[in-house]
């Protein structure tokens, strides 16, 4: 693509059309009941209502975010037939849906941009993941400082985005949507949480936006923010449409001089259906124009951007938020030299001498290699996903695939973890805790413990995308740790175990890298052969736990390894086609 090149075209409106929506969540609870209303483009248009009135499920149904239990919705160009028809339809679990920039622009009410990065690199890596592939570098750093511009942002193009005041930060996810110039925005709550004077600078953007020719759509509990909308769309707390039409068309049809009264008006009434009723007796709406079926949003026509592009620019930006993230980085790479100094102090020098072993002691520090492997991989993707999944929804909604996404934090991570992995044994084998192997063993050594960290890490990234905050994966922590201590046959080998603890032993990881690095140590031949008494009963309690090939071994853990990432990318793609990342 030439410098010269527009990267966008211009916003075309969209007019949005909804025909007897309903929407029901788990339990049965109905939250949006035959909702049917139509968005003009270039309307300012806020949806209220009081809590759990249905308004944030309104908003993504219109958004094509979370499809409809019954009834349609037409999003289409101004100046086209149909670009869009949604309609009542079972869970889309297709994970690659985007074939295109999209052109609906969807803000939702979580900070959803990482905090670390500078809000140019932040807007640079959006661009590069939205806009199409070969777009030139120059023209893509021009379309990112005219969203800036556009925003009044420019001068805080170098600031971290944490250090954002709160309107600047709704200002910059805002900018994230521009930067593909959609015909549509979708925001939810963008006021929430700011002072008045900051909330009255975000609505004037939105306005802006919407005087451009684009249409603009919010929900609010801020009566005062309607002021600054060309429509509003009352909701009763049933889910069912009580008003759609001007600001001062409401006071009028409620009776009230204040918007805030409205709520008022709608909580005295004993019967729910009294004002949807008063509304649809007066404004009979015409039959809708036959469906055209076609994506699940409307986009614009352009190239997809690939997995490979992806998962580059996840990677890059993986990469520095982690450098940048200087306090994360010293926790990543501090708490494994923590753990070898405290394996330097615990177990005495050779141990592994083939004239004087000690079979006990032999045991314990591979097992405890073996576990560190597994503790630091599996700490080190246990907060990666949870703590980001707005941004991983809101990504997803662009365009971006599990697949790339998931790579990109393996590719940042396992690296870190080699290198903790190579430190951990050539510390512990230059202070003699280790027995005296050539540079093949070492090297299966390394090999067995870098497996273990790495299907550790993919089960932290599966746990991660399985729960909804950093809480819950931090009380996951022990509950995955003490099986992998209990049932991996060094306090009590697995030959010895009851039926049921042998059987599970078979689900842990890290049996098999304790007893690969077993197999590489001679634990066999040391025991057999050493001067101490206590080596031939031991080795008759493990039985033939070390006398596999250890690339027996190296082959389960790489099985555990794609089992763990296949399993967490299925949980996101499901949590995504459910709408609940």
């Amino acid at each position: 693509m030439k410098p010269s090149e527009p990267i966008t075209a211009p916003p075309a409106g969209v007019r949005i059309t909804s025909s007897r929506l309903g929407q029901t969540v788990r339990g049965g609870r109905q939250t949006l009941r035959d909702v049917s209303l139509t968005i003009e483009p270039g309307e300012l248009v806020a949806i209220i209502g009081a809590s759990g009135a249905g308004k944030t499920t309104l908003l993504e149904t219109l958004a094509g975010i979370r499809p409809a239990n019954s009834g349609t919705v037409d999003r289409r160009h101004s100046t086209d037939r149909a670009q869009d028809h949604d309609t009542a339809r079972p869970q889309d679990t297709d994970t690659d849906r985007a074939d295109g920039p999209a052109t609906v622009g969807y803000v939702p009410q979580d900070d959803i941009i990482h905090h670390e990065l500078p809000l140019e690199r932040t807007l640079r890596y959006a661009a590069r993941l939205r806009l199409a592939p070969g777009t030139d570098p120059t023209a893509l750093d021009r379309r990112v400082h005219e969203v800036m511009a556009e925003l009044g942002l420019t001068e805080r193009a170098g600031v971290p985005v944490g250090r954002l005041s709160g309107g600047e930060r709704k200002r910059a996810s805002i900018a994230v949507e521009l930067l593909t110039r959609p015909g549509v925005f979708f925001l939810d709550e963008p006021t929430s949480g700011l002072d008045p004077a900051i909330a009255v600078e975000l609505l004037r953007v939105l306005r802006g936006l919407a005087d451009s020719a684009a249409t603009v759509v919010l929900t609010t509990h801020q009566v005062t923010d309607v002021e600054f909308c060309d429509r509003v769309v009352v909701l009763t707390r049933q889910g069912a449409l009580a008003f759609a039409g001007t600001p001062a068309a409401a006071r009028e049809f409620f009776g009230v001089t204040t918007l805030a009264e409205v709520y008022l008006r709608l909580d005295e009434e004993t019967e729910p259906a009294t004002w949807p009723d008063r509304f649809a007796a007066g404004n009979e709406q015409p039959a809708p124009e036959p469906p055209v079926t076609t994506s699940a949003a409307v986009r614009r026509p352009g190239r997809r951007v690939g997995p490979l592009h992806q998962w580059v620019v996840l990677t890059g930006r993986n990469l520095e938020i982690v450098g940048r993230n200087r306090l994360t980085l010293a926790i990543l790479l501090g708490s494994p030299l923590m753990v070898l100094g405290m394996f330097a102090l615990l177990f005495r020098p050779g141990a592994f001498e083939p004239a004087d072993p000690s079979p006990n002691v032999m045991v314990m520090i591979l097992f405890w290699i073996a576990f560190g492997g597994f503790f630091f991989g599996l700490t080190y993707g246990l907060l990666q996903i949870c703590t980001e999944l707005p941004i991983v929804r809101r990504e997803r909604l662009a365009g971006v695939r599990v697949g790339p996404y998931l790579l990109a934090k393996v590719a940042v991570l396992l690296p870190l973890l080699a290198l903790v992995d190579l430190a951990l044994l050539g510390v512990l084998r230059g202070i003699d805790r280790l027995p005296a192997a050539g540079g093949g063993a070492f090297a299966a050594l390394y090999l067995t413990l870098l497996l273990s960290s790495a299907g550790a890490l993919a089960l932290g990234l599966l746990c991660s995308a399985s729960v909804a905050d950093a809480a819950q994966a931090t009380l996951l922590l022990p509950m995955l740790c003490f099986p992998q201590v209990l049932f991996v046959g060094a306090i009590l080998p697995v030959p010895e175990m009851a039926a049921g603890g042998r059987w599970l032993s078979y689900a842990m990881s890290n049996r098999w890298a304790f007893e690969g690095l077993g197999h590489t140590a001679e634990l066999e031949r040391i025991w057999r052969d050493g001067a101490s008494p206590l080596g031939p009963p031991l080795l008759a309690s493990y039985g033939d736990s070390f006398a596999r090939p250890v690339w027996v071994d190296w082959v389960i853990l790489a099985g555990f390894l794609v089992a763990f990432l296949a399993a967490a990318w299925a949980v996101l793609a499901r949590r995504d086609s459910r709408g609940t990342a």
